[in-house]
């Protein structure tokens, strides 16, 4: 008789277990959630990468004027529209 209560105890913990674990993973907090995590942190990876490529390129391009000064006064002449005197400047329209 003892044992058969016992038996019966640990079915009944068990299966109380099993469904404690059931609802968990089912829940706000379960496998859904988990996975939406990974989702976000692969996102958040990629994006990362894409980044430190963007810096990559950029600190090459600065070393790159660094080092070159024709390149870099043509780089300052392009972006601030700077001529040299005695210089001609050829425009050119946009098609309309």
């Amino acid at each position: 008789m003892k044992s058969t209560v016992i038996r019966v105890a640990y079915a009944l913990a068990l299966l109380a277990s099993v469904a404690y674990a059931f609802f968990t993973m089912r829940g706000p907090h379960g496998v859904a959630a988990y996975m939406e995590k990974r989702q976000e942190i692969r996102d958040l990876e990629d994006g990362n990468a894409g980044l430190t490529r963007e810096n990559q390129l950029k600190k090459e391009y600065i070393d790159r004027l660094e080092q070159n000064k024709d390149e870099q006064e043509l780089e300052v002449r392009r972006k601030l529209w700077l001529v040299k005197p005695h210089e001609k400047v050829f425009m050119k329209q946009r098609p309309e």
